[in-house]
């Protein structure tokens, strides 16, 4: 790590007092060390990857990261804060800030010399060291590891990302430190685990009264040899776990939840390896080792890759955190599984979906991720094949879709030859939709063995004209039904075909018969129904629905509420001739979303008194994210300030919705901002609408922000600061 961090990237005294601010404020001194080539670019990176997840650490870190094309090579700066930041950990502020950018082609042997860093950060005389040292210099050399805390011996150095650090050893030394936890992530992305822990979180959860004493090398491949023989036992041995972590970036809560399994194991006497499925790649446990487990353990945000290796055996699946957070209770819940008897029959889901193990998850939050990882999968299909029908329809004229096969006629020098390729192709994609929606709304509730039932039963939805509702329901029958397999005690010389012949004949068989001959018909008439109830709105019934769509659009800014707006929109434009009311919807839709990032751009740069620092500077950004569609570009703000910037976005959003189905705007592209304008229908008082929203957003903001007059502040150069900076204790950040 000694190209990584030097002394120039260390601020022992931090001033920044939000988590934005101190991620410029460290990433200045990477641009200024040439480490970073584009700040705000990198910065809105850091940003997308803190809304998967947030990176507040319980015991005072916060560990913001992220890979990005704007970074030259791995770099990592430190900073200290005296007050504390904010980074979203259950058990408060975090007063030691690292952010850590890496390339986007980052090669394996920096990523794992990083992960070695979150490995030490759960090593409370790191920390300590970290928080008692004056002298930057010293900082960097405690991180890169050149100089150890003075109360502990050597650590030994990182090895493969599969394999287990030695952090050191030494009488009566804490090992684990200060245990990171983090909150649950943002808008619709995976859920971590708020419990907090002791500061020294593995010993705290076992109830140890103190950590081993030693700590010894373990295999690259292999469970440490011994542990005592009390309950830790199984059959005169140590009772045996296998465990697998990973995180959206895997660079740091997969090392660390790894690090605090590893020492929980230890404690707890039982034989524990721990494969991490990082950014640095992994190398998979021995064959050996996985088949002579007594249990697993699965720590992730991420798919498990392989995941068919473990099948047959005890398993505890939850979130990365929780390995974190609670790592001694997850292997005695893995233990108790073993004691009963449980084991899975087939492949355990892989995604955050389904986990039995995650706490305070109710069935309705687990039926909305199942039904977001259909939606989230079948977007990508929505925008290539509407894009492409709509740059037919630009080019072919409205007739395209009456052209003839590509296949039998294709003039390389005519328009309309090259418009009904566009168009032809992008029908294909469009057949695709509803079997892609019901398949993985099946992969989201039972993993890969759902693939097969979920776009069978996608497929018939397709034939019978029972459309995206019964893509949604076929997806839901064919993971129940997959799950409801794999709950079966199955023999262990069929387990072997369960998940290739078993289980997708026996779920297809029963999705099938159900779509074709039990719910299939009364979908359809359904369907049918809500076509024609949309294709009948008129005047006031169409301007109510465009404000509506509109509130919902700008109400979570891409979370949840605004993906099922947005999907009811685009199930209307997904056929290869969509009606004129399915058009005006999805006009309205994209038109709102458009809103609430360029009425934020807007406020900053009319009223930029109000805002601080780094809310100017992500409203530069704004103004590209809101003219792509992209409502995300206002999350910064409405973080920041819930109760002024949502409900404007709001009222601006409704308003513009309203307008843009009262003015018969029409739009086949489900996707593009402003940069579609041409394939829109009245394309001028579409414009308008969306100004007026934009305009009636910024004026709510500003005087609901100018209402709030705290007293300025003298700043120690005798200027006065900005009021909304100076009532929340901003500083701003100085250029590196």
């Amino acid at each position: 790590m000694s190209d990584m961090i030097t002394a120039d990237l260390v601020d022992l005294d931090l001033s920044a007092d939000t988590k934005e601010a101190a991620a410029r404020a460290l990433a200045q001194r990477m641009v200024a060390l040439g480490r970073v080539t584009d700040l705000e670019g990198f910065l809105a990176d850091v940003a997308a990857r803190e809304a998967q997840m947030p990176t507040g650490l319980d015991g005072g870190i916060g560990i913001p990261h992220c890979r990005s094309a704007h970074v030259t090579e791995p770099t990592l700066a430190f900073g200290r804060s005296p007050a504390g930041i904010d980074f979203g950990a259950a058990d408060g502020p975090a007063d030691l800030v690292f952010l850590i950018a890496a390339p986007a082609g980052a090669d394996d042997a920096h990523l794992t010399i990083l992960s070695a860093l979150a490995r030490r950060l759960m090593n409370s005389e790191f920390t300590d060291a970290l928080r008692s040292t004056d002298d930057a210099a010293t900082a960097a050399a405690l991180i890169r590891g050149d100089q150890t805390p003075a109360a502990s011996p050597a650590t030994a150095p990182a090895t493969t990302a599969a394999s287990k650090t030695v952090e050191g050893a030494g009488a009566g030394a804490a090992d684990g430190g200060a245990g990171p936890a983090g909150a649950a992530g943002a808008a619709g992305n995976a859920a971590g685990d708020s419990q907090s822990t002791a500061a020294t979180p593995a010993a705290a959860s076992a109830g140890a009264a103190a950590a081993p004493t030693a700590r010894t090398p373990a295999r690259e491949s292999g469970a440490e040899p011994g542990g005592d023989s009390g309950a830790g036992t199984t059959a005169g041995r140590p009772f045996r776990i296998v465990a697998v972590t990973s995180c959206p970036t895997g660079i740091a809560h997969t090392y660390m939840a790894a690090e605090a399994l590893e020492n929980a194991g230890r404690e707890a006497g039982v034989e524990l390896v721990v494969e991490t499925q990082g950014s640095a790649g992994f190398t998979r446990l021995d064959p050996q080792v996985v088949a002579a487990a007594d249990g697993v353990i699965f720590a992730h945000d991420v798919p498990v890759r392989d995941k068919d290796r473990f099948a047959g055996k005890p398993t505890v699946d939850v979130g990365v955190k929780a390995g974190i957070n609670r790592p001694a209770e997850l292997i005695g819940e893995v233990r108790e599984r073993a004691a009963r008897g449980e084991v899975t029959s087939g492949s355990a889901p892989s995604t955050p979906v389904e986990r039995a193990g995650e706490a305070g998850e109710g069935y309705g939050t687990k039926l909305r991720k199942w039904l977001m990882s259909g939606v989230s999968y079948m977007v990508p299909f929505v925008a290539a094949g509407g894009l492409l029908l709509a740059i037919g329809f630009a080019i072919g004229g409205w007739q395209v879709n009456k052209a003839p096969s590509v296949m039998d006629h294709f003039m390389w020098t005519q328009a309309d030859s090259w418009g009904a390729l566009f168009f032809q192709i992008g029908g294909v994609a469009f057949k695709f939709l509803v079997p892609v929606l019901a398949g993985y709304i099946a992969y989201g509730m039972a993993d890969r063995p759902g693939l097969v039932p979920g776009f069978v039963g996608g497929a018939i939805a397709l034939d019978i004209n029972a459309g995206f509702l019964g893509g949604l329901v076929a997806g839901l029958i064919a993971g129940a039904v997959v799950m409801g397999i794999q709950k079966v005690r199955i023999p262990a010389p069929v387990r072997g075909i369960m998940p290739v012949v078993v289980i997708p004949l026996i779920s297809s068989a029963v999705v099938g018969f159900l779509m074709l001959v039990v719910i299939g018909k009364p979908i359809a008439s359904a369907q049918k129904g809500l076509t024609d109830w949309l294709n009948g709105l008129t005047g006031t019934n169409a301007v109510l629905l465009g404000a509506l769509l509109g509130l919902m659009m700008c109400f979570d800014l891409g979370g949840p509420v605004n993906k099922v707006a947005y999907t009811f929109a685009t199930a209307g434009i997904a056929v290869s001739n969509p009606s004129d009311s399915a058009m005006k919807i999805m006009a309205a839709v994209m038109a709102a979303g458009m809103v609430p990032p360029l009425a934020m751009a807007l406020a900053t740069t009319v009223r930029g008194r109000l805002f601080t620092a780094t809310e100017r500077e992500n409203g530069k950004a704004a103004w590209v994210l809101g003219a792509s569609f992209i409502s995300e570009g206002a999350i910064p703000f409405a973080a920041a300030d819930p109760l002024r910037v949502i409900p404007s976005s709001m009222i601006g959003g409704a308003i513009t919705g309203a307008l843009s189905m009262a003015f018969g705007a029409t739009l086949r592209a489900p996707h593009g901002g402003i940069f579609v304008v041409p394939l829109i229908g009245n394309p001028f008082l579409y414009l308008i609408a969306i100004a007026a929203g934009v305009c009636v957003t910024t004026a709510l903001v500003v005087l609901l922000k100018s209402l709030r007059k705290p007293a300025p502040q003298a700043s120690a150069d005798g200027s006065t600061a900005a009021p909304e900076a100076a009532a929340s204790g901003t500083k701003e950040p100085v250029a590196a």
